[in-house]
């Protein structure tokens, strides 16, 4: 298990430079000598040496905090367009702190807004020049110097945040997809609670002027809904298809179905699911089945339930060797589901197969720390982000195969001179570092091609600029 934040410092301001992964402001000089890739775990960085972020890699990069580090975030579904593509974008999420002290913490329920970018071709258009540059291939469009001047709005993000007051650190927060004001926080009390954040919202939507950390108050609101478990935990969905259904695992082991029930309350079934012989680490709604979902833990195995066949799994087989961290069913191909495993190893499993004894289509073990978070993504059915305790985030589409022709193609088209190591598995689409300590990703399913992830040292907003096939077909 590795989930919390080990002696959380409240979150300074940096300066954003030249470092890998950091936000919005650009690289103000271009490496003389080609560039090279750096493979963690593999490569060694010499004490003269510093990671360099290429802005061009992205369609858009921004980091931001609030406050306290954060173990867990959710994105709001919104009402500004089913499918957005023009910058600049603006977003809506919760999250939960992991302060110092319990009474310190709190939810915060943020907006950003004027997320800039822009479009970058994946092979650049180039032109005849006498030194050849890779860096200068897209004319004045590619120069890091203008780089903020050409990106889609102008200025900075603004942030605008409301804080809730949370008695203890927030292991886990989901908001619900149906009735995106409500969402479900899971404590290190043991508790988990159901919120109405409304009204936050409501003054969010509203409000266009930036809310610094340091004003913001924080509001004292009593949860609509409360149940305390035997111990605390981390694994909470809200039902894809039964509004308000919700389901809550803890680390003895125990699960607790919520169902709905009238005037904004919930009834709690006590006596819980049992299956697992370790803590229960993620649960997952079936995208297509009402009273299907599946449970990961501690023990290695995953378990499929069906609520209406008793307290015991329907089907429980062994998933990694270590710890199975988080799991995530593909709701564009209901029959693949996804495993991270503490052991740095994740695995794809076609729940079709189950009945023959081997389900597993791809396994991967490209990362060297424990898997923290897996996600498949809302636009494409093969594609899934996966991030690491190694500081990687990493993006992966299991539909590609490598095709020597096809890269060499491509390498003369732009004239690439990087060798990416030889071993990097062909899926790999991206690579995104920067962040320390890595603990949850979002895709946004209302943004293609945006990706929220948290740290203990913030949170970063991209777009990478390699993943056309969830970016629209025109230039925004």
């Amino acid at each position: 298990m590795v989930r919390s934040i080990k002696n959380p410092k409240k979150a300074k301001r940096k300066n954003k430079g030249s470092k890998k992964g950091d936000g919005s402001s650009s690289s103000s000089s271009i490496p003389s000598m080609p560039a090279k890739v750096w493979q963690p775990g593999v490569d060694n960085l010499e004490e003269d040496e510093e990671l360099q972020c290429d802005p061009t890699a992205y369609n858009s990069l921004h980091a931001f905090h609030i406050g306290w580090p954060c173990l867990s975030f959710d994105i709001v579904r919104d009402s500004l367009g089913l499918v957005r593509s023009e910058f600049p974008h603006t977003v809506y999420l919760v999250a939960g702190t992991q302060a110092e002290k319990a009474s310190w913490n709190s939810i915060g329920i943020f907006k950003i807004s004027n997320i800039s970018g822009k479009r970058r071709e994946l092979v650049p258009a180039t032109k005849s020049t006498a030194d050849g540059s890779d860096m200068d291939s897209e004319g004045s469009d590619g120069d890091t110097d203008t780089e903020d001047e050409d990106l889609g709005g102008s200025g900075a993000p603004v942030l605008q945040l409301r804080k809730v007051a949370h008695e203890g650190c927030i292991n886990r927060i989901r908001a619900m997809a149906q009735n995106p004001h409500i969402s479900a926080s899971w404590a290190d009390t043991g508790h988990v609670q159901v919120w109405d954040f409304s009204s936050h919202l409501n003054a969010l939507a509203e409000s266009e002027s930036e809310t610094s950390q340091g004003a913001s108050s924080v509001y004292n609101q009593a949860p609509l809904a409360k149940f305390r478990h035997k111990d605390e935990g981390y694994a909470i969905d809200w039902s894809p298809l039964v509004t308000g259904r919700l389901l809550s695992g803890d680390c003895k082991n125990y699960i607790h179905l919520w169902e709905p029930a009238s005037g904004g309350t919930w009834n709690v079934d006590t006596t819980p699911f049992v299956g697992h012989t370790s803590s229960v680490e993620d649960l997952q709604w079936s995208p297509t089945e009402h009273d299907v979902f599946a449970s990961c833990s501690v023990d290695g195995n995953i378990a499929i339930w069906d609520v209406r066949l008793g307290k015991s799994p329907a089907a429980s087989f062994k998933a990694h060797n270590a710890d199975v961290n988080v799991i995530s069913w593909n709701r564009l191909a209901s029959c693949m589901l996804a495993s991270g495993s503490d052991d740095g190893t994740f695995s794809i499993r076609d729940l079709r197969l189950l009945k023959e004894g081997d389900s597993v289509v791809a396994h991967f073990e490209y990362h060297t720390h424990p898997i923290t978070s897996i996600e498949w993504s809302p636009h494409e059915a093969s594609t899934l982000a996966v991030s690491s305790s190694d500081n990687q985030l990493t993006i992966w589409d299991l539909s590609l195969e490598k095709d020597e022709e096809e890269e060499a193609e491509f390498k003369a088209k732009t004239r690439e001179e990087v060798r990416a190591p030889a071993d990097l598995p062909p899926q790999l689409l991206f690579v995104h570092q920067g962040q320390k300590d890595l603990k949850e990703l979002h895709w946004h399913t209302q943004i293609p091609g945006m990706l929220v992830s948290t740290a203990a040292d913030g949170f970063n907003v991209l777009m990478p600029s390699n993943i056309q096939t969830t970016l629209p077909s025109e230039a925004a």
